[in-house]
């Protein structure tokens, strides 16, 4: 055979891969979205009646952007699968030894999946990191009107950093009404405590931006010198705003990479106790992509020879890996927001544990 024909050769492969990986991909992903579909509503279809939820808005407003979402969190998994299927199929009918026999090497045969990986994992990025956040905004919006029964959003025992040395308290506040109960502000410097605040009941103007504060209690430290002012009735400005009292996490949903960046530095200076939580949503969207070609590789090593008992033991093998996977990626998510594990190495390790994994079976594969 000559190198021209080879190279067609090799060219016919790649594309009869790529379109066997891709298709077999969102062929399955969209059966899991149809079933998903038809559950979701046959649990949310007393609340869309009884909310008077028009049908335009439950399927442009809600399902359709319910779709970006379901595709991003299946994809690693079902890009696996998909590998897992249609490979062995291959190795079953016996056209991954009639490459062999043409020519082409086990590592070349890997190039078409590499690619098609990439593809899926580029798409899950763009996904996590700038769409999803985007309609997450309208399909929660949805939600909230017509599926959650209204909730207060109150927080308690709220401490946060607004500055360098200034430090804000609040025992609740309300979200909606803009206004809480025992507020202290306190300022440090290296001498120590220079002025404290107290008071009973706190509020915020929306129309001059001001905070209120009723039945305070100042305290000014100068030294060893300390004035005391009281008063029924304060307004003042400070560099703090009523959202900074929303500590409810599913905001994260609607902030895109860049955003979520700025919110962790800002709640890094808060020293809210969700930082933690916020962090592994951050590494998830930049670590979860990276999955999708590492799986892709070890689906397309275990599946690629021809064993007794066919497919079945093929996706039997790709199931208990996937699951692995899961169970790996589950526990160190865990140990990182509720323990001392870095978030970083939490959701890194699962790809960090499969990639060695896929290393070492391609490395066997060609011996």
């Amino acid at each position: 055979m000559g190198k021209k024909e080879k190279e067609n050769l090799f060219k016919i492969v790649d594309w009869y891969i790529i379109k066997k990986y891709l298709s077999t991909f969102f062929l399955a992903i969209s059966l899991l979205l149809l079933i998903i579909i038809v559950f979701d509503i046959s649990e949310k279809i007393d609340d869309f009646i009884d909310n008077k939820a028009p049908l335009f808005d439950i399927i442009f407003v809600y399902y359709l952007n319910f779709v970006p979402y379901f595709v991003n969190l299946f994809s690693p998994l079902f890009a696996f699968i998909a590998v897992v299927f249609f490979t062995s199929r291959m190795a079953f009918n016996s056209e991954i030894i009639a490459m062999m026999s043409n020519g082409i090497s086990f590592r070349r045969m890997l190039r078409p999946y590499m690619v098609s990986a990439v593809m899926l994992a580029f798409m899950s990025l763009i996904l996590a990191n700038f769409i999803i956040p985007r309609v997450n905004v309208n399909r929660m919006g949805f939600e909230k009107q017509y599926v959650n029964s209204p909730k207060f959003n109150i927080g308690f025992n709220i401490h946060m950093q607004i500055s360098p040395g200034t430090y804000a308290y609040a025992e609740s506040f309300d979200i909606h009404s803009n206004s809480g109960y025992r507020f202290s502000l306190i300022k440090t410097t290296s001498e120590g405590l220079v002025f404290k605040l107290d008071a009973q009941r706190f509020s915020y103007d929306t129309a001059t931006s001001d905070w209120v504060f009723d039945d305070y209690f100042i305290r000014h430290i100068n030294g060893k010198r300390e004035t005391i002012r009281t008063g029924r009735q304060l307004k003042t400005k400070i560099n703090m705003v009523p959202e900074d009292f929303n500590t409810m996490a599913a905001d994260v949903e609607v902030m895109n990479y860049n955003e979520l960046r700025q919110f962790i530095r800002k709640e890094k200076l808060k020293g809210t106790d969700l930082v933690k939580f916020y962090q592994v949503e951050e590494q998830t969207r930049m670590a979860y992509p990276f999955a999708t070609i590492i799986l892709t590789l070890i689906g397309a090593v275990t599946s690629s020879r021809k064993l007794r008992g066919g497919i079945g033991i093929h996706l039997g093998i790709g199931l208990m890996i996937s699951f692995s996977f899961i169970l790996i990626m589950k526990i160190s998510t865990v140990f990182a927001t509720s323990g001392d594990l870095s978030p970083v190495i939490a959701v890194w390790l699962p790809d960090i544990i499969f990639a060695v994994l896929a290393v070492i079976l391609v490395r066997k594969a060609q011996s």
